[in-house]
């Protein structure tokens, strides 16, 4: 199988198919996906898209954004959703050079974490109800996107390594991401060098911030998002392998 599905302007759209669970089973192929903004989608790339049968979309981005960029197209039988996990906006294009990437990341991470919880426990509900193939996605697919993925890979019981080896993966569409940035915004400069990267030091980082904090992913998700077993047990098997 094909974790990452290629697109023409889409750049980031990633299966989460594939992994190994603490209980030996493994994600389902072709039922949880994540992705960067899918306004972009049109032509060919639509019917693209329309071929994966998804049939929920979650957005995670703020409504301006979707205002200026556009959101995925409607048809039949989607099941669309805008939760904004982000409260804090902040500009990653206009930072300093000398912002380190990971731990600065790392923090906008935890702040999301506890600014979003209302949006982020509506998101997993949905995930657990979803007996159809879903995919969330933000602007870039790294951030948001990748808060999230991180939630429901650690809920269903996926090793952490696997979980910060998935985020990493937008590093093969950083290129793209910022070429596109580029084209979007040729009268600005795309001032922060770490601009679209993900290495691994921002998810490391994250995670023992939790950790530290709460013992374990899910002891935050039980404290903040009112997760309990009843709902791990549902996106254990809708995602998971029997």
């Amino acid at each position: 199988m094909r974790r990452h599905i290629a697109f023409e302007r889409l750049h980031n759209f990633r299966d989460l198919g594939g992994y190994w669970a603490a209980d030996g089973r493994t994600v389902r192929w072709g039922r949880l996906f994540r992705s960067d903004s899918l306004g972009k989608l049109r032509g060919q790339d639509w019917d693209r898209f329309l071929a994966l049968d998804i049939r929920t979309v979650i957005d995670l981005r703020y409504p301006w954004e979707i205002k200026r960029s556009g959101r995925v197209p409607h048809y039949q039988g989607l099941s669309y959703h805008n939760l904004s996990i982000e409260h804090q906006p902040y500009n990653q294009a206009g930072l300093d050079s000398d912002v380190e990437p990971a731990r600065f990341l790392a923090d906008r991470y935890t702040e999301v974490a506890h600014d979003g919880v209302k949006e982020l426990r509506r998101a997993l509900n949905i995930i657990a109800d979803s007996t159809a193939p879903l995919v969330f996605h933000c602007h870039s697919g790294k951030d948001r996107t990748g808060l999230l993925a991180v939630l429901v890979l650690a809920l269903l019981g996926v090793h952490e390594d696997d979980i910060v080896a998935d985020f990493t993966l937008t590093d093969l569409a950083t290129e793209r991401l910022v070429a596109e940035w580029n084209a979007d915004y040729p009268d600005l400069t795309l001032r922060w060098p770490a601009y679209g990267r993900a290495p691994a030091e921002i998810m490391r980082l994250f995670l023992a911030d939790l950790i530290t904090r709460y013992g374990s992913v899910y002891g935050y998700a039980a404290e903040q998002l009112g997760v309990d077993d009843g709902l791990v047990t549902a996106l254990r098997r809708q995602l998971l392998h029997p």
